[in-house]
């Protein structure tokens, strides 16, 4: 197993007499991870439920199985030091390999094994996924914050409260790609007091509030004028600027070239976003890395692929003995075109 700390703590909650869900044991082919199913998982802010999978490492205890030991440690005010990964679009867990990667990445030795938590998408997905406070010129992500207030203050507490789990964002990453990126990046961002890692694959940073022309297009960019235009305490920019993060892009992600500079629009904003953090003190090959991908493209195949590097970015054993990861890494591979979001829940954008 993982190395592990338990500390005690006083830790008051109602969170784990939740009543908006039901767990359900379900099968896996993964020996070493057990998953269970939190059905129904309601939201009040959304107005809507849903059913979150959270996928632990470790044997069945031979007494009362490892639900009962977790029960009984939270009894004893024993809390778990845990690793946690929060997938966006968590129907895509099996597609993107999370768990046989991770399974097998420590089976090497290679990083710890983190507590994974899958959140599905739904039929708003373009409406709670995006920037939070900041709809796109068609009015996309209007319940952005909403989602945040979600993840952040129903479902957090309550993974955390049901398992007896102690929550560090140095440990903390959370995870989407396309737009569930774009979600991630938002979720860091506003909460870096929680979520201390963030990886967005093919992230949909072309998420604009005007899109008269090309040239406005690129310049009410969301996200980029987030970061530029940010005017937040320094206190609350150094917690930010502790958030490390990780971003891939591939050169087949699309074919739109809106300034016609001969760089696809997915590459050039991811690469912006960069530069913008930079001018706000984040340091490539220290919290910041970038993975374009040649021949990558906007699908879970992609994705599935590179999982593994951004998996020992967050997780890894050898970035604890103090290794840095690189500022940039380019790797071909053999893929198609993509294409951007069209507002389906597998098929991101």
């Amino acid at each position: 197993m993982g190395a592990m700390l338990s500390w005690f703590i006083f830790f008051e909650t109602e969170v784990l007499s939740h009543s908006a869900f039901n767990p359900t044991q379900l099968p896996t082919t993964n020996d070493r991870y057990q998953v269970e199913t939190l059905t129904g998982f309601a939201s009040r802010f959304l107005g809507n439920a849903r059913d979150v999978r959270v996928a632990r490492w470790g044997e069945r205890s031979k007494v009362g199985g490892w639900m009962e030991k977790a029960k009984r440690a939270f009894g004893r005010r024993q809390i778990d030091e845990r690793a946690m990964l929060v997938l966006n679009d968590g129907q895509d867990l099996e597609a993107l390999g999370i768990l046989e990667t991770l399974e097998s990445l420590f089976a090497a030795g290679e990083i710890i094994a983190p507590v994974v938590v899958a959140i599905p998408a739904n039929r708003e997905r373009m409406m709670e996924y995006g920037i939070s406070a900041h709809p796109d010129s068609a009015g996309r992500g209007a319940r952005a914050g909403a989602y945040a207030q979600f993840v952040v203050q129903e479902l957090m507490p309550a993974v955390r409260a049901r398992y007896g789990l102690s929550i560090r964002p140095a440990t903390t990453a959370v995870l989407g790609a396309s737009l569930g990126g774009l979600s991630a990046f938002d979720l860091a961002w506003r909460h870096p007091d929680m979520f201390g890692i963030c990886g967005v694959f093919s992230g949909s940073f072309w998420w604009r509030a005007d899109s008269t022309d090309a040239r406005a297009k690129q310049a009410s960019r969301i996200a980029h004028r987030l970061v530029r235009e940010c005017s937040d305490a320094e206190m609350l920019m150094r917690a930010r600027r502790g958030v490390r993060l990780w971003f891939q892009a591939g050169t087949a992600d699309e074919t739109d070239d809106r300034d016609g500079n001969g760089v696809i629009d997915a590459v050039q904003d991811t690469t912006e976003l960069i530069d913008e953090l930079v001018a706000r003190g984040w340091e490539p090959g220290r919290n910041l890395v970038y993975r374009e991908v040649a021949g990558g493209r906007h699908e879970p195949s992609t994705w599935k692929d590179v999982f593994g590097e951004f998996a020992r970015f967050a997780f890894g054993r050898e970035r604890r003995k103090g290794t840095r990861q690189r500022a940039e890494l380019v790797v071909p591979m053999a893929n198609d075109e993509g294409a951007k979001d069209q507002g389906s829940m597998t098929v991101h954008g």
